[in-house]
């Protein structure tokens, strides 16, 4: 694969899926047009860096795939002078297109391997990216407008809830019976209410995954 073909690649994804899928912000087009997705995945599969579905990164990690992403963001409108966090940021592609959009963006990570290999991938760019528990969120950095979990989870902890402010949004994937349905939240007060908007395939974030009960 040349950069040649992986910049047609990338032009093929936002003409023929992101913009018959329902992600029509052109600042979200043009941010994941800019953004060389295939530096994101482990070199042996970035081949699939454009298909519509997660990649594999090791540790039972998964790249969120580019469609999930887009539509989130295509809903959220992040905006320039917004204060946003990305949790799950993982190999860094989601903070890296999030950087085109907000005014600041603090991606956050648990996985040393990952977080390392964000790091790399983000260098030099404005992005601060920090380390711990996903299901905590990062409260130093709070308030947020919007917080981007990058990934399908069964529930959103009330601390990440609590560190929006108040009218700030939160974009994820949640799970319901095993579907992944893309949903957009809002913090109103002490209040906070998420719809569903559409189904996509997206990662998994195993520690949003509540335990399963035991049953005979």
């Amino acid at each position: 694969m040349t950069e040649q073909n992986f910049e047609q690649m990338r032009r093929a994804m936002v003409a023929s899926s992101l913009r018959t899928t329902g992600v029509n912000d052109p600042r979200v087009l043009a941010a994941i047009g800019a953004v060389p997705r295939e530096r994101y995945v482990p070199r042996a599969r970035a081949a699939m860096a454009y298909a519509d579905n997660p990649v594999p990164l090791g540790n039972g990690r998964e790249l969120n795939s580019p469609l999930a992403l887009g539509r989130m963001l295509s809903e959220a409108q992040p905006a320039p002078h917004e204060r946003t966090l990305v949790i799950a940021a993982a190999s860094g592609y989601a903070a890296a297109v999030m950087e085109r959009l907000a005014g600041s963006v603090v991606a956050l990570e648990e996985e040393s391997d990952l977080a390392a290999v964000a790091r790399d991938n983000l260098a030099g760019s404005s992005v601060e990216l920090v380390e711990g528990p996903l299901v905590q969120g990062h409260a130093p950095g709070a308030p947020y407008d919007f917080i981007l979990i990058d990934g399908a989870v069964e529930f959103i902890p009330e601390e990440i809830i609590g560190q929006l402010v108040d009218g700030g949004r939160l974009a994820a994937a949640i799970l319901d019976n095993g579907v992944a349905r893309i949903s957009l939240g809002r913090r109103a007060g002490e209040g906070f209410g998420i719809a569903p908007i559409t189904d996509r395939a997206s990662a998994i974030l195993p520690s949003f995954v509540r335990p399963r009960a035991f049953t005979f």
